[in-house]
């Protein structure tokens, strides 16, 4: 059954997603037994306000402002035409995990009440936004890139953009066009949109339509009202299990989860599966694996039934560790603590 909504475009089964009014999360069961990377049917969306149905034929991405020597505009076809990379890349709202603040830590904050489900890991094709910032004559004295979206405009704000320092855009950001091997879709940015590597998802604007290139800093909204102070992610874990998953006694059971951080690689997971009284590391692949997020998995034979509250905690390569609790965020931002998933034993 879809659950509808005027916002998003594509079907939103319930076994794959929650709705939150013109948003959508990941169910994190959808998940398991899966590869790497997150498949386009059930990646969540984040809506200001409603996917937008933009002509291909008559889109163009306009590069201007005081930070370069020319103004340009790149077609559709354009853009294909340029040197392309490929990343492996995790697009997560700063707000993923706000909930928590609320059920878990009794101190609740405004917002959309995510659960985990509101990040995936995409490939990522597209133009490094250093080109075109090369091709439009970067000035040195350039400070801040400010991308805009063409979807309509939230309230009185006007359209989605949020700027970011000309360090980053020339760093590893992506025009991206496509998204794991196809056409970007239209929920998620379709004909072209901004990939931020480790940056919250605000960043990664969505149906790229204006970059503007300032060599003062630039603000709006969207990096004074709505996300003053969030840029990196931090470090997170989920357990690909539905909330309240009903596992037989009769086991044993592996369980299946991942990790990540917008600071760098995981390079250690552990699990505890009583409610943190022990921990165990997590087995995985190694440190091989593309730095987006990090699967893993341990073994669990439960002895008796009943309900148990199952845990994971994950490091980075900075030593970033997520804490067991962590203070609230007015917006709700950054919830980073370790999330007690409950599960129910019962007889097979």
């Amino acid at each position: 059954m879809r659950q509808a909504t005027a916002a998003i475009v594509k079907p939103l089964p319930d076994r794959l997603f929650k709705v939150h009014g013109n948003s959508a999360e990941m169910r994190w069961e959808s998940m398991s037994g899966l590869g790497y990377h997150t498949p386009n049917d059930r990646f969540f969306v984040r809506n200001h306000t409603f996917t937008p149905d933009i002509d291909v034929t008559t889109w163009s991405l306009r590069v201007h402002g005081a930070g370069v020597r020319r103004a340009l505009e790149f077609g559709y076809e354009d853009l294909r035409a340029m040197p392309a990379r490929t990343y492996d890349v995790a697009i997560e709202c700063a707000g993923n995990g706000r909930r928590f603040y609320r059920t878990q830590q009794h101190d609740g904050a405004p917002g959309t009440q995510w659960g985990l489900g509101a990040i995936g890991v995409a490939r990522w094709r597209g133009v490094p936004l250093a080109y075109l910032l090369k091709e439009a004559g970067l000035r040195p004295e350039a400070v801040d890139v400010l991308p805009a979206g063409l979807d309509a405009p939230f309230e009185e704000h006007g359209h989605v953009r949020r700027p970011l320092p000309v360090g980053k855009a020339l760093d590893d950001v992506l025009v991206a066009y496509e998204m794991n091997g196809v056409p970007l879709p239209a929920d998620h940015g379709f004909p072209a949109r901004l990939v931020v590597p480790g940056w919250v998802g605000i960043a990664s604007i969505k149906w790229l339509g204006d970059i503007e290139v300032s060599t003062v800093p630039l603000f709006t909204p969207w990096n004074t009202i709505f996300y003053p102070d969030v840029t990196t992610q931090p470090v997170k874990s989920a357990f690909e299990l539905a909330w309240n998953a009903r596992l037989p006694v009769s086991g044993p059971h592996v369980l299946r989860g991942r990790s990540w951080s917008g600071r760098g690689r995981i390079v250690r997971v552990e699990v505890s599966l009583d409610g943190g009284l022990t921990w165990r590391e997590a087995e995985h692949h190694g440190q091989h694996l593309v730095g987006a997020w990090l699967p893993w998995h341990v073994e669990w034979a439960p002895r008796r039934t009943g309900t148990r509250l199952l845990m994971a905690r994950a490091t980075d390569e900075t030593g970033a560790t997520q804490p067991l609790t962590i203070p609230r965020h007015p917006f709700g931002y950054h919830f980073d603590a370790v999330v007690r998933h409950p599960v129910h034993v019962v007889n097979g």
